[in-house]
């Protein structure tokens, strides 16, 4: 019997791969040699043939022969509940898991239940005294979790799956499957519980991570697939939703035998996402397969409510096709009245431009918006990208907003952002960048239909790029604008404030874009009562980032977080590049002549003259870096605003105009170690929630000691060099 073990380990590998076949042979071949099924003193190894018996059941549940592999565990449970319960508890327990999971997937769900908090119950015993790792919980959490589902009981099965969650995560390495296997089920019980926008990042850190385990053609990444599928249409993403699907199916017909049971789920799911998108006759064909498929499995009784739901699909279908007659399926999202923004409970809508791609601050920034609109204090109405080429920054800002909790915001694509026609700058590639079918060709009738969703002088309009776009905006929709904005935010820069009676935008970079651009919208606010509200670059200056917390961030595991982490040294290495030609290169594309190789150093270094000798990476001697997309988010919220910024008033025809920082003695900026700590923790939270960390390793209300300590030798040494 010595060579059972590893081969019963290969015939589970075989079941992973769908080698049913193979893997029948070896499991019966192994049950041949423990024994013939009978459980008394007769010889044979009884826990090992307890478990063969479960592995070839649960090989049989895999092809969905639950009747066979129902007799097999009712034999192997037998056959352990008869050993000395001391030494085997943890057998007992996988053999009643594994009957559980078999009871489950055939529809009886209470019995199903019953033995799996037996399983529990046993593997919480044997934890307390210390003979099995608390890991193992895990499993049974999980288990559990999945039965509550089939119960409908979707609030305990969540609780259930966020405690394995909390355990995978402090005992495994993020990239371990069963990590991934915890964030799939959260991500589906929040879809059920009708949080769907919260699993998205949940889900699609899954499909990530199986994605490298498992491949692209394995049953565990199609799972996962429609997870994912499931919680976008949840938000009203049914394009995505269904492409989702698509790529699912496709792996099941290879992956599992003809008319397998696994395969109804994912069909039901596909026929609803069809109905929302309009295509009504392939979705009835679609329910009717899977009744089909229902019947092949299961007899009358089992798992009733998939067979009456798909029978009621059906119904209904047939009786709208006959009332509408064929309808056409939508292909591209339709843009239509957004839904009224209710202020109160949702915070202050905001529409945000950005060029995002091309420095990591832009997605920082989206963490930051993450965090705000978690608080219900910002409501993002609409992200666009602008600054060519503006769709690869689109689906940049989709991936982003999705992994950050924000699956629900729309993002539409802009224009060129001042970038002459032929040219594209610079976008960095993530992994998790999206060209999703949900992205808005027309940003500025996105950005149109928002801000008719809001009451009168309600909505900020964001600017964290060029202003081309801001000043299409209100070319097109004068009245719009001036009836529905309360404040246009912009990340940016004026000429001293006393050089005239009104503000003049200066040659910062966003500026710099498209100066005729800034120039209308700072002259055009101004005569029409807008208020603006200028963040300099000046105030980032006066608040520097370590890049350790970026190694900080990046241990939340978050692919954004790790994305700018690695994505940080390339862009300070892109920018060292361009300082070092000479102003008028067209290398350095738009970047001001001011920003010279001394000004590097100043400014990433904290060094007032360039050393003699350079160092062979110029990441080694960057000290600080500037965050200035984020802050022009946090300086959206009043409380922050008033909290930790230094506000200079421009009152023009009566109405305030605000500059933060308007100069290097005058950052703007009142106290800086508590505004670093105030965004640093919102990023390290932001992060972790959005992967619904149930324990967190760190300290998401305080910004890490060595992040203060860094900070105060920067500002320390920034107050000396003044």
């Amino acid at each position: 019997m010595t060579l059972i073990e590893p081969e019963m380990k290969l015939a589970e590998s075989l079941c992973e791969l769908a080698r049913y076949n193979e893997a029948e042979n070896i499991l019966s071949r192994c049950l041949d040699e423990v024994g013939d099924g009978n459980c008394s003193n007769d010889g044979h190894d009884d826990e090992l043939h307890a478990r063969v018996l479960t592995a070839l059941a649960l090989l049989y549940q895999a092809q969905s022969k639950y009747d066979a592999a129902i007799v097999l565990h009712e034999k192997a449970v037998l056959i352990a509940r008869n050993i000395d319960a001391s030494s085997t508890r943890m057998g007992l327990a996988a053999n009643l898991a594994g009957y559980a999971e078999t009871l489950r997937k055939a529809g009886h769900i209470s019995r199903a239940e019953q033995h799996h908090r037996e399983a529990l119950d046993l593997r919480t015993r044997a934890v307390e005294e210390k003979s099995c790792p608390e890991l193992e919980l895990a499993v049974s959490y999980t288990q559990l979790g999945c039965t509550l589902s089939g119960a409908r009981r979707y609030k305990e099965a969540h609780k259930h799956h966020r405690n394995a969650l909390g355990l995978r995560y402090r005992c495994l390495d993020y990239s371990h499957g069963l990590v991934s296997e915890s964030l799939n089920y959260c991500a589906e019980s929040l879809c059920a519980l009708g949080r769907g926008g919260e699993g998205v990042p949940l889900a699609l850190h899954a499909v990530g991570m199986r994605k490298l385990i498992f491949g692209t053609s394995h049953p565990a990444y199609a799972h996962t697939l429609a997870v994912l599928a499931a919680c976008y249409h949840a938000v009203g993403r049914y394009l995505d939703a269904r492409d989702y699907l698509e790529e699912c199916l496709a792996i099941c017909e290879v992956a599992f035998p003809k008319y397998h049971a696994n395969v109804i789920p994912n069909l039901m799911s596909y026929g609803s996402v069809l109905r929302s998108t309009g295509d009504l006759a392939k979705s009835r064909t679609v329910y009717q397969r899977a009744i089909v498929i229902h019947e092949f499995n299961f007899k009358e009784g089992q798992q009733a409510h998939q067979l009456e739901r798909c029978q009621a699909e059906v119904g209904d279908l047939t009786k709208t096709i006959e009332e509408m007659g064929p309808t056409l399926s939508i292909d591209s999202p339709v843009l239509e009245q957004l839904t009224s923004a209710d202020i109160e409970s949702t915070g202050t809508p905001v529409i945000v431009f950005t060029d995002i791609g091309r420095d990591v601050d832009d997605e920082m920034a989206m963490v930051i918006l993450s965090a705000l609109k978690r608080k219900l204090m910002l409501n993002p109405l609409a992200v666009i990208t602008t600054l060519s080429p503006q769709r690869d920054r689109a689906h940049l800002a989709r991936g982003s907003l999705d992994t950050m909790g924000m699956a629900d915001v729309p993002v539409g694509i802009g224009g060129r952002g001042g970038v002459a026609p032929g040219i594209d700058l610079e976008v960095y590639e993530a992994e998790h960048a999206r060209s999703s079918p949900s992205i808005y060709e027309l940003g500025m009738d996105l950005a149109r239909l928002a801000l008719e969703s809001v009451p009168p002088k309600s909505a900020q309009v964001l600017c964290l790029a060029s202003l081309t776009d801001v000043a299409s905006l209100i070319k097109e929709h004068r009245d719009l604008f001036t009836d529905k904005v309360k404040e246009v935010v912009v990340m940016g820069g004026v000429m001293p404030m006393e050089s005239s009676d009104t503000l003049t935008p200066d040659t910062a970079y966003n500026n710099n874009c498209d100066l005729l651009a800034a120039r209308f919208v700072y002259e055009w606010c101004q005569g029409c009562g807008v208020p603006t509200v200028t963040l300099s670059r000046w105030a980032a200056y006066g608040c520097p980032m370590r890049p350790a917390l970026l190694d900080e961030l990046a241990k939340t595991n978050h692919s954004v977080a790790t994305n700018i982490r690695s994505k940080s040294k390339k862009s300070i290495d892109q920018l060292w590049n361009k300082v070092t030609l000479p102003s008028e290169h067209p290398g350095r594309e738009k970047l001001p002549s001011r920003c010279d190789v001394r000004w590097f150093y100043k400014t990433f270094c904290g060094l007032e003259e360039v050393p003699a000798v350079l160092g062979a990476s110029i990441w080694t001697e960057v000290t600080k870096l500037n965050m200035y997309d984020p802050l022009a988010v946090l300086i959206c919220v009043q409380s922050y605003r008033a909290s930790h910024f230094d506000c200079k008033i421009k009152t023009v025809a009566g109405v305030p105009h605000v500059v933060v920082g308007t100069s290097e003695s005058d950052t703007g900026v009142l106290d800086p170690l508590a505004l670093y700590t105030e965004y640093s923790s919102l990023f390290i939270e932001t992060l972790q929630a959005s992967l619904h960390e149930s324990e967190s390793p760190m300290r998401p209300a305080n910004t890490p000691d060595i992040l203060v300590e860094e900070t105060t030798q920067i500002l320390s040494a920034r107050s000396r060099a003044a």
